[in-house]
């Protein structure tokens, strides 16, 4: 398979595509306003202890204090108190606050200070959510304080090179640090991999220090910026080029790299060409699919995707698909082109959460199981945590995806200022509605008989189609004359109401208790 990385930069933020086999696969986008939280560091000050819900509340400096779960806390949670305050060198502090846990039962007690890692980004109303458990990624290696574990990659499969990295890891690991070995360092010897890990001590010792001399709560360290821990993290042996616009960028990257991997410098393309370089790629097309409901299959049928806050429901369908064979062999051939695209969709748009898939009813055990085997063998490609049920006998499966960020859908959609994201408008009938008992209000209140009815054109065609029309029949109901003006800047379920004699907008004391533009 081949795989690409190429990489936008534009005034309003950065844009990096993962091609396989010249198809989108992952978007990652990156804008200067918003902040990128997931892997920094923060001395935080635990604001609020929830037994019942198993979780506390950590002011790390934020608007929104982030989310800890008691079972984020980790084995090695005790081992970080000598290094959060230099002025307790006796203990004192720490041997309070581990006779006020032990009294209450608790893992934490409010006011206690404590080291966490952000592991998912905010999310609409929701904190960030953290975990004690550090850990610190270098390119060919992951550092664990506090843990005495070996790892190595699943992606490292040859069975001798796990060994060799693991007798290496076990040999230049310090003591009261755990090691993950990542895929980067297959075939790396043992130098390589020694300078990596001192970089990452020295980091951990930079965080030491500032963890001990600030004050919480306080950010102490922060994790690269998108496109380097891309590079970072995915530009590795199986990636056949990286392809920038920016020559800035280009220049960065080159830099890195001269340092972590020399030999993949070659793979590193500047773009010269006059055509985007998203269009060149045919990215862009693929992006603007991705944020339609529906996504076509080549067989003609097509899955619709959901997004709501509780999660995100997919429905597979048959669509334009003419079947000469059975339907059983034609909902299973349906299913299985649904199965590669559902999957691949959750990548790109970056689902997480809880997400059901409504798939075509089968009535075959065996073809449910061939429709479950695929898609568990699909979502292997996956890099986020994935696990799966069984089709149920209403044909659908039910799974959860690790949630690190908001899906692609917030980075480039805003909730939209008439339905305020509902997806729909106040039907015309509605606002007919509306606009009468306004009217019936103004002449319980008032003796004007003469007003000026400002709408959407929609509306005003609505209320002025045909000769013996609704306008017609509201001014004979409450004997008084309107003018009615179409506004296009007004919101389909929008009016104004003024007075003809005077000018005056009257708009708020007619509606009352009725909110103008709500359905």
């Amino acid at each position: 398979m081949q795989k690409d990385i190429i990489i936008n930069v534009t005034i309003t933020g950065t844009r990096v595509a993962i091609l396989e086999d010249g198809q989108l696969a992952e978007l990652f986008v990156e804008r200067p306003e918003q902040e990128r939280m997931v892997g920094d560091i923060y001395k935080g000050v635990v604001e609020n202890v929830i037994k019942g819900m198993g979780a506390a509340f950590v002011d790390i400096g934020h608007e929104q204090n982030a989310f800890l779960r008691f079972s984020d806390i980790g084995d090695f949670f005790d081992s970080y108190g000598p290094i959060l305050s230099e002025d307790d060198e006796d203990g004192a502090y720490w041997k309070a606050m581990d006779q006020e846990k032990a009294r209450k039962g608790v893992p934490l007690v409010t006011g206690q200070e404590i080291l966490v890692q952000v592991a998912k980004e905010p999310i609409s109303t929701k904190g960030a959510r953290v975990t004690s458990e550090i850990s610190i990624p270098g390119r060919f290696m992951v550092l664990v304080p506090g843990y005495d574990h070996v790892g190595v990659s699943r992606k490292i499969e040859n069975f001798r090179e796990r060994k060799r990295l693991k007798r290496i890891a076990y040999k230049i690991r310090p003591k009261g640090f755990g090691i993950i070995i990542r895929t980067a360092a297959s075939e790396k010897d043992e130098t390589v991999l020694k300078a990596d890990l001192d970089n990452l001590l020295r980091t951990w010792e930079k965080i030491e220090k500032h963890a001990k001399k600030e004050k919480a709560p306080v950010l102490v360290y922060k994790e690269m910026g998108m496109v380097s821990s891309i590079i970072r993290d995915l530009f590795t042996q199986d990636v056949t080029r990286v392809v920038v616009d920016s020559r800035k960028l280009n220049r960065e990257v080159m830099h890195y790299l001269k340092d972590v991997a020399p030999h993949l410098m070659p793979r590193l393309e500047f773009y010269k060409g006059m055509k985007p370089i998203f269009d060149e790629f045919n990215i862009e097309k693929e992006i603007n699919k991705s944020l339609s409901r529906k996504v076509w299959l080549k067989s003609g049928g097509y899955i619709v995707i959901d997004q709501t806050e509780a999660l995100v429901a997919i429905d597979v369908n048959s669509g334009k698909y003419v079947s000469r064979g059975e339907h059983e062999e034609s909902s299973l051939k349906i299913n299985l082109e649904a199965v590669k695209e559902i999957s691949r969709q959750l990548r790109l748009r970056d689902l997480g959460g809880i997400i059901v898939i409504d798939f075509i009813d089968m009535h075959d055990e065996r073809n449910k199981m061939k429709v479950y085997t695929e898609l568990k063998k699909e979502l292997r490609k996956d890099r986020s945590k994935t696990s799966i049920s069984q089709l149920s006998e209403f044909g659908l499966i039910e799974m959860t995806r690790e949630r690190v960020r908001p899906s692609l859908l917030f980075d480039f959609l805003e909730t939209c200022p008439v339905c305020e994201g509902v997806g729909y408008v106040p039907s015309s009938p509605t606002v007919a509605a509306k606009i009468e008992q306004a009217i019936r209000r103004l002449r319980a209140q008032r003796k004007e008989r003469r007003i000026q009815l400002i709408l959407h054109p929609e509306m005003k065609k609505y209320l002025m189609d045909g000769l013996w029309n609704r306008a017609r029949k509201l001014m004979l109901k409450y004997m008084l004359t309107i003018n009615i003006t179409g506004d296009e800047t007004l919101h389909y379920g929008q009016f104004r109401i003024i007075l003809k004699k005077t000018g005056e907008d009257i708009t708020k004391e007619c509606l009352g208790a009725i909110q103008n533009g709500s359905p």
